[in-house]
Parts: C-alpha cells; sequence; structure tokens
C-alpha cells in the first residue's frame, strides 16, 4: 500500500446555512455564495475545473461540464461551530455537547483561578469581543501594567493578548499552558486556549503570526491515532497540531500564512510516498472572515486557486486530493464569528479523469470514513463515526 492523501482544510469556507442554522443566530450564512455576490469578480479557474461551482451557484464560478474532483457538501453533526469540533468531526470524531462560551465574560472563580495558576497580578478585558479592536482600545494600558488581555468570542474561547514586547512569546505560551491544563478544566472545559500576540504601539498595534492554540484533546480515537498507530505517516501542517493537541501525528509543521502552508504542502507531498498530509490553512478564517473582508477573502481564494495545479502535480495515480472546511465565516454577514454552515468536499486523484456527484454527506466524519477506506483500515476504521463514500468516488 503506497496511497498518499493530501487533505487541506480551507478554514472558514462555508457553502450555505446548515438547517439548524437558527439556533446559532446564522440564518442566511453562505460564505462562497454571498462573497462572490458581494465583490466585483472571483476568478477561480481551477477550483471551477475541480467542480467547485458544481456543489452551489457561485457567481464567477459556473459549474464544470466534466468536473476533474467528484464534489459534494457534508453537514456537520456535532454541535456548535467552532474549529476543534469541525476539525475532529472531519477525523471522525462527533462531539454531542457544545463546549462552553461566556458571551458576558468569564465568572469570577474562574478568573482568580488564573490568576492564582499563572502568577498573574491582574488581567485587563474579560469581555467578548474582537481581537483586533481590544488590542488597540487596552494595548496602552497593557504595555503600562504588564496585565495581559482577556476576552472571548462567539466561540468556546478562553483568548490571551499580549505585546510581545511586554509578554515574551515563551512567557505568554506558558500562561496559555497552565490555562488549559489548570484553569478551563471541568465545566470550564473550553475548546481552546488562544495566544494572540501582537507588537506595535499605541493606535497602531497589529497582531503577529505567532499565534498558538491550546486545544482539548480529543475525547475519543482520529482517524490520525489510528494511522500513526498503523506506522502510516501522518504529516500535520499549519494549526493542525494544536486542534488534536499533537495527538496521532508523526511529524508537526507550524506555518504563519496560507502561502507558507502551500509551500509546505508540496515539500512534504514530494518527500512522503505513502501517508495522511493534513493542512489547515488559516488565512481565510483568520485574517479576512474575521474582519468582514470580503476582497482580502476573495484574493486569498484567488491565491489558493493559482497553487491548486502545482499541489496536484505532486500527486502519482492511486494518490487523493481532497479539499474541504471546517465551518463557515461568512464575511457579508454584520456578525465576525463562525457561522453555521455546510462544508464543500472535492476529492481528486490523476487517475480518476471525471468526477461524481457525492451529493450531501450527513456527517462531516463521513470524510475520515473515506479516508480510511482509502488507506485499507478495514477493521480499525470501526472506531471511527461515519459512513464511506468511496465507492462513489471510483464508481463511474
Amino acid at each position: 500500500m503506497h496511497k498518499k492523501v493530501i487533505l487541506v482544510i480551507l478554514d472558514g469556507v462555508g457553502v450555505g446555512e446548515l438547517p439548524d442554522a437558527n439556533l446559532y443566530k446564522d440564518e442566511g450564512s453562505n460564505t462562497l455564495a454571498n462573497l462572490a455576490a458581494n465583490v466585483a469578480s472571483l476568478k477561480l479557474p481551477n477550483l471551477q475545473k475541480f467542480g467547485l461551482g458544481n456543489i452551489i451557484p457561485i457567481k464567477f464560478v459556473p459549474p464544470a461540464e466534466q468536473p476533474d474532483a467528484s464534489f459534494g457538501k457534508m453537514a456537520a453533526k456535532s454541535k456548535g461551530k467552532d474549529s476543534t469540533t469541525g476539525h475532529w468531526e472531519l477525523l471522525g470524531v462527533i462531539t454531542e455537547k457544545e463546549f462552553p462560551t461566556y458571551p458576558n465574560g468569564f465568572p469570577d472563580d474562574l478568573l482568580e483561578r488564573f490568576l492564582s495558576a499563572t502568577d498573574t497580578k491582574g488581567y485587563l478585558g474579560d469581555t467578548a469581543a474582537s481581537g483586533t479592536v481590544i488590542i488597540n482600545d487596552l494595548g496602552e494600558e497593557h504595555q503600562r501594567t504588564g496585565f495581559p488581555i482577556i476576552y472571548t468570542s462567539a466561540d468556546s474561547v478562553f483568548q490571551i493578548a499580549a505585546h510581545e514586547q511586554t509578554i515574551p512569546l515563551e512567557r505568554l505560551y506558558e500562561i496559555c499552558e497552565i490555562t488549559r491544563t489548570k484553569v478551563c478544566v471541568g465545566k470550564h472545559s473550553v475548546g481552546r486556549i488562544i495566544a494572540r500576540p501582537f507588537a506595535g504601539h499605541p493606535g497602531n498595534y497589529k497582531r503577529t503570526a505567532n499565534r498558538r492554540d491550546f486545544s482539548l484533546e480529543p475525547h475519543g480515537n482520529t482517524l490520525l491515532d489510528i494511522l500513526k498507530k498503523k506506522n502510516i505517516p501522518t504529516v500535520g501542517i499549519g494549526k493542525i497540531d494544536d486542534l488534536f493537541a499533537g495527538r496521532g501525528l508523526s511529524e508537526i509543521i507550524h506555518t504563519k500564512s496560507n502561502a507558507e502552508g502551500v509551500r509546505s504542502i508540496i515539500e512534504q507531498s514530494k518527500k512522503y510516498k505513502p501517508g495522511l498530509i493534513i493542512a489547515n490553512l488559516v488565512d481565510f478564517d483568520q485574517l479576512y472572515g474575521h474582519r468582514n473582508d470580503a476582497v482580502g477573502f476573495a484574493a486569498a481564494l484567488e491565491e489558493f486557486d493559482l497553487a491548486l495545479p502545482k499541489i496536484a502535480e505532486t500527486l502519482s495515480d492511486g494518490d487523493w486530493l481532497i479539499l474541504t472546511a471546517d465551518h463557515g465565516n461568512d464575511p457579508i454577514t454584520p456578525s465576525t464569528d463562525h457561522s453555521r454552515e455546510y462544508v464543500p468536499i472535492l476529492c481528486y486523484s490523476p487517475d480518476n479523469k471525471v468526477g461524481n456527484d457525492l451529493g450531501t454527506r450527513s456527517s462531516f466524519a463521513d470524510l475520515a470514513k473515506t479516508i480510511g477506506e482509502i488507506f485499507e483500515l478495514d477493521d480499525s476504521s470501526s472506531q471511527i463515526s461515519g459512513t464511506s463514500f468511496y465507492h462513489s468516488l471510483i464508481n463511474k
């Protein structure tokens, strides 16, 4: 068995509201369609050839008559719309209970525990806020006092922002690690503790690329765990290591941008013959979706589209390139948070010349089950959720 699978997660690139979107106040969300309808143009010729426009109607991206990739969309079965639950479900673990959220700020007992455990003298913030806004509002006071800025969002996160010259990165990461293991535990087990370093000066603070996510460990075996036990190489690129708490990965590569992520995907694909290479391209979500920057989002998609053939060129017959997402992040709706959406699925292999319609899958976990079948895991894949669509990929 010498198969290789490259799984690229286009962070935040959703394709339409889920039936329960109203429970999350996400009615009307459709990241790709709304984005395309609100920019001057959207040039995605390679994704169009793959069949992106066959999934849903997207302005400027017409359906392909004979798409190169099999195409469809997947619904989230897990509760919530967080990156952690989305990634876990893509790899076969469904989250039945939502992680805690704090729309009105964190409770006093949690903050007292934070101060004691991290040996921190004080904090600023303690609110649900935009990260770019809160550092500009509180950055100067933070630098004067040395107190970290604490905030959350609509997602299950405990975010800690600090100027890199006020609280060095090593110390910020240490605070986050302690918060993960000793503070946000039990009923306060949030999905992620996020280090949010920034730089600059009053009136011109900017977040740096040194973000780190400290996730919960998955509550069950993921496809990564199973592949690693089978001695099949597993390479995590971007924030994959953070989202899976380092589990199930034989090689870890942290990247700071989509461009760096794409370069790593190509390098690792040339390096590995068999194995799973899984990459998260975070710019769509972090830089553009959360800031409602439709123009920037569109430009990032076009940049990825240009790189797509270079990634595909690294594949041999029997290998697969799979594109999907973990949730939506519609830059057109008023919200700056993740949106509860279907995610696209595009599956390409050099020896499958024409793609099939995969329809609407009932769970992201169907992807994990399918990749398990590609790697011929047999009974081992029974440890993960989902229903394989492998035969829909190969049957003509």
